[in-house]
């Protein structure tokens, strides 16, 4: 059993657009277990535009907890650019992502942290799914592609578990804005001189809301990887043999 507080700092990003019904519960969640688990720790909550409710919520609990910090977008600027300032204004020791859906349990990091004692980079992946058949088999067949394009061996690429040691965050540059960044990060990352692990984690299903990705967004899904997959594996390399850092992580 890992002992308990962690010695390290750690902050968690949250990512939110239209969550009013799911951020205050997300938000405690991680507040009762950062307490217990860690000296030193942050909640970046970031509200990508919200046209509900969320950024209320949000200020409302960090005004009881100064530890909890609300990232403010004026308009919706996309699932990645969220993660991306979530991540430019984090200071913990280890960063964490999930989502603001209550679809993971932030608990389970009690056993994800001490894997960084070894490892740079921790990746979950779903050991059950609670998600709609169509969105299952979708998933199924985007993990596959991109594994093949980008060269990468982590099963469940999208997966909204991911934690992350601090020289890593510094040298991880995103730029997609929407949901391509869970893939970008593995691929960026697969480039790197780091320590990688997998571990299973649990997946609860969505308890209110909805979730915006839709089958209508394949196609500029598609035209993402292959834009990306031609910055990271073809552009990126090239511009790291002439020596200019041109698309490298």
């Amino acid at each position: 059993m890992p002992t308990l507080p962690f010695p390290k700092s750690i902050s968690v990003v949250l990512p939110a657009y239209d969550e009013e019904e799911n951020i205050g519960e997300a938000v405690d969640q991680c507040v009762d277990f950062l307490r217990r688990a860690f000296t030193t720790w942050e909640v970046l909550v970031v509200d990508d535009g919200s046209s509900d409710g969320t950024a209320d919520v949000v200020r409302a609990r960090a005004a009881e907890e100064p530890r909890v910090r609300p990232i403010l977008h004026e308009r919706n600027l996309g699932y990645g650019a969220a993660l991306a300032r979530g991540f430019a204004e984090s200071t913990g020791d280890i960063v964490f992502f999930t989502d603001a859906d209550l679809q993971f349990d932030v608990r389970e990091l009690k056993d994800a942290v001490p894997l960084l004692d070894d490892h740079d980079v921790v990746f979950g992946f779903r050991v059950y799914r609670y998600d709609s058949v169509l969105r299952c088999l979708l998933s199924w067949t985007y993990n596959r592609l991109v594994r093949v394009l980008f060269g990468i061996r982590v099963r469940d690429v999208d997966c909204s578990f991911k934690l992350f040691s601090r020289p890593v965050v510094d040298r991880l540059v995103l730029e997609s804005k929407d949901f391509f960044v869970d893939t970008e990060m593995v691929a960026r990352v697969a480039r790197m001189d780091v320590r990688t692990v997998e571990k299973g984690v649990r997946h609860y299903p969505r308890p209110a809301g909805h979730t915006t990705v839709r089958p209508s967004h394949i196609p500029k899904t598609l035209w993402t990887v292959a834009r990306m997959w031609w910055r990271i594996r073809i552009a990126g390399p090239a511009s790291e043999r002439r020596g200019d850092g041109a698309g490298a992580a």
